[in-house]
This record gives structure tokens, sequence and C-alpha cells, in this order.
């Protein structure tokens, strides 16, 4: 019987930062995940970079059905308690922009820090290892699991680190929902977000024609709005504003998107037509756009052949068009997952279930969920540091 006085399901960013914390504080923590590595989702985040904070992480930053409980985690570890401990393993990085923060190698070498850090604090990993049953103690004092590969287990503390439902092909699954309301936790329904739009008929021909084709643009749905790049796709739209909006978007809504955020299209195009009456209005919007979208976005004739009322409808198009999404990737190539355990029954300060003592809840399983740019990481290493205070 393994007896540590931790066990932390999941061995990705939560759960090996929580695992490295709370064995620096003397405690003997057992991390388990079920598949081959850990820190699969770090390995590949940021385009195998990773986006590992953001300098400006708040709690605005943060959409959940309760707001405030993100506050106290990210208020105790901040962006800049994270970049010290890159700092002192000679991690190089860089800000891209907007506070995100990549490494200048590889993903590898946050995951190695993480590792070597649990390494040096004797953590014990096991990757590989499914957990088959979670019991609580008779005596209130711990759980039971059962695993394949160790046996029996048990532990006075136990935190849920498993993540939630994006990108199954990294081994994400529903498990740390099914524990939550084992032990009587509500669990928002739960969607895929910062996920690409898929599209249907005249948008989807307009997106596979113009696949690869990359515009800054403000992206608005539901009250909120980013300003960042879409990206035209096979399937639909991408890019880091789609992304982002996708969070607060819902089957069946209208999202609008400024194409030319930076000027008043019907004031620039009735400027053109006094000045070039003769050039064709693909020509002009080839100045901003490249010549085969300018070509595809309207009908092309001379800029004088375009009556006032004409003007106007290209211009309401080009600064706020209005596009109805088919759906989504879904969890397929989802960054994360909105929803998920209802935090209202959580302690902010701890982690710590208020319903059944002993039991945490980190990181991407909670209803926390970061904006695009290392917010969610920082979640991560907020929450787990938050729980291996007092784990």
């Amino acid at each position: 019987m393994r007896s540590p006085d931790v066990v932390i399901l999941g061995a990705g960013a939560a759960g090996l930062m929580c695992a490295l914390t709370a064995a620096a504080r003397g405690r003997r923590v057992l991390v388990v995940d079920r598949s081959n590595k850990a820190g699969k989702k770090i390995l590949m985040s940021g385009g195998g970079r990773c986006n590992f904070t953001n300098m400006y992480a708040e709690p605005a930053n943060f959409a959940s059905q309760n707001p405030h409980f993100c506050k106290s985690a990210l208020a105790r570890y901040t962006p800049w308690d994270f970049i010290a401990m890159v700092g002192e393993h000679g991690v190089p990085y860089h800000e891209k922009k907007l506070g995100q923060l990549f490494c200048d190698n590889k993903s590898k070498d946050i995951l190695n820090m993480l590792l070597d850090e649990c390494a040096q604090a004797g953590v014990e990993l096991h990757v590989n290892t499914e957990v088959s049953e979670i019991e609580r103690l008779r005596d209130g004092g711990g759980y039971a699991l059962s695993t394949d590969t160790l046996g029996p287990v048990e532990a006075a503390s136990l935190v849920v680190a498993t993540g939630g439902l994006s990108i199954p092909t990294l081994g994400s699954t529903g498990f740390g929902y099914e524990i939550a309301r084992q032990f009587g936790h509500s669990v928002f329904p739960t969607r895929a977000g910062l996920v690409p739009f898929t599209a249907s008929g005249e948008l989807k021909e307009l997106c596979v024609e113009l696949t690869g084709t990359s515009v800054p643009s403000v992206v608005a749905c539901n009250g909120q709005s980013f300003r960042e790049n879409i990206l035209f796709t096979h399937r639909g739209l991408s890019g880091p504003a789609i992304l982002q909006i996708s969070s607060f978007w819902n089957p069946g809504d209208v999202v609008e998107i400024n194409l030319l955020p930076d000027r008043d299209a019907l004031e620039w195009l009735q400027g053109q037509r006094s000045e070039r009456p003769d050039a064709e209005l693909k020509t002009v919007l080839a100045e901003v756009f490249t010549r085969k979208m300018a070509a595809l976005l309207f009908p092309s004739k001379p800029m004088k052949q375009h009556t006032p009322a004409e003007l106007t409808a290209i211009a309401t198009r080009l600064n706020a068009w209005q596009v109805t999404p088919a759906g989504t990737e879904g969890y397929r190539t989802a960054e994360v997952t909105l929803g998920g355990v209802d935090t209202r029954d959580i302690s902010s300060q701890t982690m710590e279930s208020r319903l059944s003592p002993g039991l945490y809840f980190i990181g991407e399983v909670l209803d926390v969920t970061g904006w695009l740019g290392g917010f969610n990481f920082q979640w991560a290493w907020a929450s787990a540091h938050a729980a291996a205070q007092y784990v």
C-alpha cells in the first residue's frame, strides 16, 4: 500500500506546479497520469514555444460563472513569480506581443524546468497509470485509489488536475468531472473554447478561396471584442481574434468583423471615388487587402459607377461584416474547455472542496477559462500554487 501525503491526478501544467510546490514544503507527493508522458499539452502549446504566461494577467481576462473566484489565487501567484522561476533556470524567452511571453527555443524548456523542480523536491511521478476507483476513507482522513500499475494508494489529500476535454489526442477525458460529481459537486456544461469557426454556404466558399489569408480586424460578439488577426481557412475562420471571440459565441450568434479597424470605410471610399473616379473598386481595395481578397469581396466596377447607396453597403460590410458561423471545430482543435467544476463549492483561498475535505481541484477542470495569450497557463500556475500551500 502506497501512502503519500498527497496524490495529484494529472501531470500537466497545474499538476506539476502543485507537485513541486507541495513537495518543497516537505510533503510526500505522488503524481499519476494516464498518458505516456508528462506535460503533453505544454509541449504543443504556443506553436511549440509555450506561451507560458502573460505579463498583464488579471481577473478580467478570465471567464467564469463565478468571476470573483480567480482573484485570490491570481493575486498570490503573479506572472512575475513564474517569470522568476524561468529566470532561475536560465530559460530564454521573449515577449511576442500584448504581454505574451514565449520560449526562445522550445516548449520543452518549460516542461524540463517543471520536471527538474519536481525531481529536486522528491516528487514521485508515474505515467501510463490509470485510476479506476476513488473512495473516501471511512474515518474521513483521506482517499483510497485503485490503480492499474501501482496497486492501492491512500493519501490524506487528493488533487484533481486532469484538465478539460480539449485536444483529446493528448489524452484528455472527462475524468475530473466524474470525480467532482462523485463527491457532490455540480459541473457546468462544457464546450470548446479558443477554437476556430466552421462555415457553410457562401461564407464557406469565400473562406476556401481565401485560405491562408490573414487580416488585422476587430471581431465582436455578445458584448466582447478583440483586435487581432483573422485567418481564412478551408473550413472557415481562425486566427487569434476568432479564437478569442469563440469563447463568447453561442450557436446561432452573429459575429461582427471590422476588416478596416483603423478607418471609416465610407469616408475612405467616398474620398477614393472623388479622387480616382476611373479606378476599379478591386484596385482600390487591393491597397489594403490582398489582390485576391479585393477581387472576391465585391463585384468590381469603376468607382464613379458606384451609387452612394452601393458605397454605403460596401462600407458597412468592411466595417461591420456580419457572419454567422456554422459551428466550431470542437474539442479536436480547441485550446481550452469552457465550463467545468462549479467553483461555488470550492474555496478560492485553498482550492479545496467545501463538500469533501482533502479534495482539491486546480487548473482547467474548474469553471475558469482564460483568454488566448498565456492566461490559461497563469491560471494553472496560480491555482496549483494556492492548493499546494494547504495539501
